[in-house]
This record gives C-alpha cells, structure tokens and sequence, in this order.
C-alpha cells in the first residue's frame, strides 16, 4: 500500500489540474468566421478540493478533486468594434455585476474620446 503524506498528494492534485486546466481554458482561442468576424470564447472554471486522513498505523488518507468549465461569453470583434456576447445568466453579485460592464464603460469612454478629438 502506497503512503503519501497528505501534503504531498496535495501537491499531486494541483499538478494534475494545472495539467488540465491552463489559460486557454478561461479565455480560448480566437476563432474568425467567414465574415471576418473575431469570437474569443471566455469560460468560467471552478476547482474544489477535499481530502482527509486518520492516524496511526493503520491511518489511511484520501483526496478528491474536483472542477467545472462552464462558457460565460464570446469577445466579439468585428472591424474596430468590440463587444461581449453573453452565454450564462447575469450577475448576481455587485463585483460580477462590475467585471460585466467594464467592457462596455471602455466602449464608452472611447467614443467620448473619439467624438472629444474630432469636435477640436
């Protein structure tokens, strides 16, 4: 029977997610349509770990792993305009609620920007 501290299998797991999770999965790789149309999927990905371990010699210890990739959006690109295409519910805490219309204040600044430099 293999004896691993618990340490030592907490090291084991996070490799093995890091192995199968890296930033690719968060935010993947561009696709371009046809049209010329650029979509940059964006997911959302939850790990959970558990584990424990009894005492003494005959003590065994386990731990789990466990995650989730769920598609949140698409970062649009058509041209010089860029937007966001929701694929999940909206927010539901005031943080996610910021994080999700950050795009769009920059949208908006540029164009104040923009409309600023041409007015002068």
């Amino acid at each position: 029977m293999d004896k691993r501290p618990m340490n030592e299998m907490m090291d084991i797991a996070m490799q093995k997610v890091r192995e199968m999770i890296d930033a690719n999965t968060v935010v993947g790789k561009p696709i371009t349509t046809v049209d010329n149309i650029t979509l940059i999927p964006v997911s959302r990905v939850t790990i959970g770990f558990a584990g424990g371990g009894g005492g003494g010699d005959a003590g065994g210890s386990g731990i789990g792993t466990g995650f989730k990739v769920e598609p949140v959006a698409f970062i649009v690109i058509k041209d010089d305009n860029i937007s966001v295409l929701y694929v999940a519910p909206p927010a539901e805490t005031a943080i996610e609620r910021l994080i999700d219309i950050a795009p769009l204040m920059v949208d908006k600044i540029t164009d104040l920007l923009t409309k600023k430099d041409e007015v002068q």
